[in-house]
C-alpha cells in the first residue's frame, strides 16, 4: 500500500492530462461561439433543401450535437501545469478527432520537477447516461481513469473516483475558457468526506 505522498504523487500524474487536458480538458465556449458563428453565415447562403437535409442528418445521429460542443479541440497545443508547491511542467498535447466523430482523441505528453507523463485521453458522448465521458491512460497508470460530467454554464465539469474503501479518493475536474486560444482546467481532489484541495492546475495555448 503506497503511503500518502506517493498516493498524491500517482494522483498528478494521472492528472497531468487535464488540458491535460483534459485535456483535457474548454477553448469550449469561445471557440464554439466562433465556429457555430461562422456556421451560421455558412448557412445563409444555402437552399432550404440543403439545410433540411442537414438536419435530417443531424437528428438521425444520436449524440452528433454534444460532439459538435467539443469541435474546437482539433490541433496543436502547449501548456503547463501548476502545482500547490510551486513546481510547474511543460507539455504538448495533439487533438483530433475519432473514428465518424464520435471521440476525440487527445495524445499528451509534459515533463519537468513532477515527472514525466505521457498519455491519452478520449472524450466521447454516452448515449446510455445523456453525460460526457473521459477515459485517461497513462504511463503511470494501470487501465484506465474514467470520469463522467457535463456544461455547468460554461464550464465542463467531469466527476471521478480512484481507489476504493478508505483509500478512494473523489476527483473533480473544471474547465472553462479565460479567453479566446486560452484553456483553464483545475483538478481538485478529496478523501473521505474532506475538503478538497487543488491537486494541479493547468493552462493550455492552441498553436
Amino acid at each position: 500500500m503506497i503511503d500518502e505522498m506517493n498516493r498524491e504523487r500517482l494522483l498528478m500524474r494521472q492528472y497531468s492530462a487535464w488540458f491535460g487536458f483534459g485535456l483535457k480538458r474548454m477553448a469550449l465556449l469561445g471557440l464554439t461561439l466562433i465556429a457555430v458563428a461562422v456556421g451560421g453565415l455558412a448557412m445563409i447562403g444555402q437552399s432550404p433543401e440543403t439545410k433540411s437535409a442537414q438536419a435530417q442528418e443531424a437528428k438521425a445521429k444520436p449524440g452528433a450535437a454534444e460532439m459538435k460542443r467539443l469541435g474546437f479541440y482539433p490541433g496543436e497545443w502547449t501548456y503547463t501545469e501548476t502545482y500547490p508547491n510551486g513546481a510547474v511542467n511543460h507539455g504538448t498535447y495533439t487533438s483530433k478527432l475519432g473514428p465518424g466523430g464520435n471521440s476525440l482523441l487527445n495524445t499528451f505528453h509534459s515533463q519537468g520537477p513532477v515527472g514525466d507523463f505521457e498519455g491519452l485521453l478520449v472524450y466521447t458522448w454516452d448515449l446510455s447516461e445523456g453525460k460526457y465521458k473521459a477515459y485517461v491512460f497513462g504511463n503511470d497508470l494501470p487501465g484506465a481513469l474514467i470520469e463522467t460530467g457535463e456544461f455547468e454554464g460554461e464550464k465542463l465539469v467531469l466527476h471521478g473516483e480512484l481507489g476504493g474503501g478508505a483509500a478512494k479518493v473523489q476527483m473533480r475536474n473544471v474547465t472553462w475558457m479565460a479567453s479566446p486560444g486560452k484553456l483553464i482546467s483545475e483538478t481538485y481532489m478529496s478523501r473521505a468526506g474532506a475538503p478538497e484541495k487543488l491537486l494541479v492546475r493547468v493552462e493550455a495555448s492552441r498553436q
